[in-house]
């Protein structure tokens, strides 16, 4: 007998047995009581049943009395049959009324008890029937609710009223060996509790832990549903209607809730409070699933760690999703994996971007591979950054030899940082400090963006540049909520972070005289923690390091003054300024280099002497770049000097 065949059989089954018990309640409602005929009718059905009717476990889950599943079975009555309203009209106690009522059901059926429709019972509790009307208790109208009307009859749905805030969770999930290994332990813990207990899941990984889930789900037999905390009601009347709902349902489907919590950034109190209480106040299985544990004051949950795949997982996820290809790898998975930290999921769709590339060298191989990671890791930072398309080589930029060879020295660390740190073992010993992190200080206009977007092309990496104004919060704890968005979007892919005039965000800390001071010096700690911990490049930006703090300062690997450049310097910066495209007529580079101005001045005015000589159709000469310098001089509030403008022609 297949499985589709059993339950129409049950079906069937169920809606004889079904009627068979209404029948039972037309004798009880004349004043009849018990009649035999119809009682021989509902043993004759009960034995045919294959399984237990969805009344017989409707009541044994909510623990009905037999007095209460009548007062159930009457309100179905009407619903099912069209003779029964007139049944109840025509009842001793029911006053003519077409209805079921609580008077109804006192007079007509044995063994009555008042606390039936009280707010503890089952009835009450769990919505199974709802009161209706403005009249006194007993003859205000009962309706059975239409979810449990539904079940009765076996027809399996979910509450249209949680329809839109609940989907099952069928995750098909591939879980590496270190996250078997929680599943073990949670599934563990589940089995050894007479009473389910809640479990939260946390860790980066937000696909894995959705995967765990339904695991253990799928292990314990049991269905899994999940509720973003999005989707809760801040108001806590209406948070424990939709609870009870959900909880109700939960018993119906034999069903556990996975409430996530991973878009809290922007949370207020309010929202936070109607978290604690769901979870304090559920009692069916709940697995919360956060990146970080939450704490709630009048429940315990045991917490499980699920962590994103070992460095040995990865490499062979990336062998299994690469298949034959991975071949062509030569070694250069290493840097994948020390580059982009990705789940067993991610690795699959970055490695199914590959699909369709046509690549035949190995070099290019590496290319696609490298550039399909990249995409998929890129991080989504919303308005707290904007992403830099970085096209800039070192032939960009004129700086004194030691700041070149430091931007090379960053350079050559992130070329062989899976040697290093993976190969060499370093990244065994300690997780702190393996990041790339450098400060670069000095006058505007003096190349440290530039220097970034060099070195994000140098590494074949995305440069986004961060928002100070967004970041920055003058509410207690907001800053540290917008700096952990930041860097966790960016872990993924180790993206190359630029916080542009960094001592806005990263001054010294201050002694502390007040509440907002000891605040502050909470904000600087938790960013020195990331940034220890941060698996990229975040690069630093100031016009004045004496503005940054000490502690902060020796936890930098990197520390590069970009000096505002001499004559020299300047000299070479306009050599490079105009593309080969452009067309320049005798240009004395040597009277240009006389102009005082930074590398970003110098762009400036090349650009609007480039805009004059296109709009004359001429190529750019010396008297358009003249105009330009006044027009950048005028910008700047600073006047041209003799000894800038002698010789000019």
């Amino acid at each position: 007998m297949n499985r589709e065949t059993a339950q129409e059989k049950w079906s069937a089954a169920n809606q004889r047995c079904l009627m068979a018990e209404l029948a039972v309640l037309s004798p009880l409602l004349r004043g009849e009581g018990d009649t035999v005929p119809e009682l021989q009718s509902l043993g004759e059905a009960r034995a045919a049943m294959l399984a237990p009717s969805a009344l017989d476990v409707l009541c044994a889950m909510f623990g009905l009395s037999e007095f209460e599943r009548r007062i159930l079975l009457l309100c179905a009555g009407v619903e099912l049959d069209g003779q029964f309203a007139a049944r109840c009209a025509a009842a001793p106690g029911s006053g003519g009324k077409p209805w079921p009522s609580f008077g109804l059901a006192l007079a007509a059926f044995p063994d009555p008890h008042w606390d039936a429709l009280s707010n503890a019972r089952p009835l009450r509790r769990w919505r199974l029937v709802e009161i209706n009307g403005n009249e006194a208790l007993v003859a205000n109208p009962l309706r059975i609710d239409e979810r449990i009307l539904f079940f009765l009859t076996g027809v399996a749905q979910l509450d249209e009223r949680l329809v839109s805030l609940v989907r099952p969770v069928r995750e098909q999930a591939e879980l590496s060996a270190s996250q078997a290994k929680a599943l073990a332990r949670l599934t563990n813990a589940w089995q050894s509790e007479s009473a389910l207990p809640a479990i939260q899941l946390c860790g980066p990984d937000h696909s894995a832990r959705r995967g765990v889930a339904a695991k253990v789900a799928e292990r314990l037999q049991i269905r899994l549903f999940s509720l973003t905390t999005a989707a809760l009601p801040t108001n806590l009347n209406e948070l424990e209607i939709l609870h009870r709902l959900w909880e109700r349902e939960a018993i119906l489907q034999n069903a556990a809730l996975l409430l996530e919590c991973d878009r809290l950034e922007n949370s207020d109190q309010q929202r936070e409070l109607a978290i604690d209480r769901w979870i304090e106040l559920s009692r069916t299985p709940l697995l919360v699933s956060a990146r970080e544990p939450r704490r709630t004051a009048e429940r315990t949950m045991l917490t499980v760690e699920i962590n994103k795949p070992t460095s040995d997982e990865q490499r062979l996820a990336w062998q299994q999703a690469l298949g034959a290809a991975a071949g062509n790898l030569n070694g250069h998975v290493e840097r994948v994996i020390s580059q982009f930290d990705f789940s067993a999921d991610a690795i699959r769709s970055a490695a199914g971007r590959l699909g369709g590339a046509q690549v035949s060298a190995a070099d290019e191989f590496e290319t696609a591979l490298w550039d399909a990671c990249r995409l998929h890791a890129r991080p989504r930072l919303e308005d707290l950054s904007q992403r830099i398309q970085s096209t800039a080589t070192w032939a960009n930029i004129v700086l004194p030899a030691p700041q070149m060879r430091t931007l090379q020295t960053i350079a050559m660390h992130a070329r062989h940082r899976a040697k290093v740190l993976h190969r060499w073992g370093f990244a065994e010993q300690s997780n702190r400090g393996l990041g790339l992190s450098a400060l670069f200080c000095g006058p505007s206009g003096t190349g440290k963006t530039l220097a970034a977007e060099i070195l994000a092309n140098e590494m074949r990496l995305d440069l986004f540049r961060i928002d100070l104004s967004a970041v920055v919060s003058k509410y207690i704890g907001e800053t540290e909520k917008n700096l952990r968005r930041v860097f966790d979007a960016a872990d993924e892919g180790g993206a190359v972070l630029l916080f542009d005039e960094a001592d806005a965000l990263f001054g010294k800390r201050s002694q502390v005289k007040d509440s907002h001071d000891r605040y502050a010096n909470v904000e600087i700690s938790y960013l020195l923690q990331r940034m220890e911990a941060y698996r990229g490049l975040a690069i630093l930006t100031t016009n004045m390091r004496e503005a940054l703090d000490p502690a902060f300062l020796r936890r930098l690997r990197f520390v590069v003054q970009f000096p505002f450049p001499d004559q020299a310097h300047r000299a070479e910066i306009w050599r490079r300024i105009f593309p080969g495209k452009t067309p320049t007529h005798q240009l004395d580079y040597e009277t240009l280099s006389r102009l005082s101005v930074s590398g970003g001045n110098i762009r400036s005015i090349a650009l609007n002497a480039a805009f004059a000589a296109a709009d004359g159709n001429e190529s750019v000469q010396m008297s358009h770049l003249l105009r330009a310098a006044r027009l950048e001089y005028e910008k700047l509030e600073k006047p041209l000097t003799e000894a800038e403008l002698g010789g000019w022609k």
